[in-house]
């Protein structure tokens, strides 16, 4: 604990992780006079995150937390490339590797939910970054670069998911949640020109998606639609 309060004092962290409860309970590690200290004494108090389940300004009560629902408090989903450890496995297989759709996908989704996403990666013992490590990092890279305005400062929708949401087959995106209005336009990011889009006697918006070759696409996948001038 000495060393802890040290810790806060000399380095001023802007976030702690708290780590351990599934080892013993707070009372044992006495981290509750801890962040009892941290948030109301510290030198940064008035700034500080803390991650734990119950209490702190991030909830992230487990590994790859997803309450799968949107809360009220901040949260965290932490989650790994290599699904068999946190660390670096230098016989890792390429089956629990996590692909780039299935990343994406999940940032998207903790996004959707309000909060913040962490994907690990473990080092080698010299502090290098294996390839397959890095393609996966990259390919997150390029596609934030086209999409990213959907993730960076946004905040959460007032519906998260929709049923029925998408028929590709004639390459069609119907949303039943948007209400439209006169000055509505619809825009795929990455691509230039605003989309054609109607609604049907459901008011349910119906938006044309492009049609274009496969090089012209934007991004291989997770295409973002920016609607403006809705309600």
């Amino acid at each position: 604990m000495p060393e802890l309060y040290d810790f806060v004092n000399r380095y001023k962290p802007d976030l702690i992780w708290s780590n351990g409860e599934s080892e013993c309970p707070d009372t044992y590690q006495n981290s509750t006079n801890l962040f009892s200290w941290l948030y109301n004494d510290s030198f940064v108090k008035d700034e500080v995150v803390k991650y734990s389940c119950y209490h702190g300004g991030y909830y992230n009560c487990q590994e790859t937390f997803k309450p799968g629902r949107l809360l009220d408090h901040m949260w965290k989903t932490c989650t790994i490339v290599d699904k068999s450890s946190w660390g670096y496995c230098g016989d890792m297989a390429m089956s629990d590797i996590a692909s780039e759709s299935e990343i994406i996908s999940e940032l998207v989704q903790t996004v959707s939910l309000g909060d913040n996403y962490l994907l690990n990666i473990g080092p080698t013992k010299d502090g290098l970054i294996d390839p397959i490590f890095q393609e996966r990092l990259l390919a997150v890279e390029k596609w934030l670069n086209i999409s990213g305005e959907a993730i960076y400062a946004s905040k959460p929708s007032r519906v998260q998911s929709e049923k029925n949401m998408i028929s590709v087959w004639i390459r069609s995106l119907n949303l039943q949640s948007p209400i439209t209005t006169t000055t509505t336009k619809v825009r795929m990011l990455g691509i230039q020109e605003d989309l054609k889009w109607s609604t049907d006697l459901d008011k349910v918006l119906l938006i044309s998606l492009p049609q274009l070759p496969p090089s012209a696409v934007p991004v291989k996948f997770a295409w973002t639609v920016k609607l403006t001038g809705i309600e």
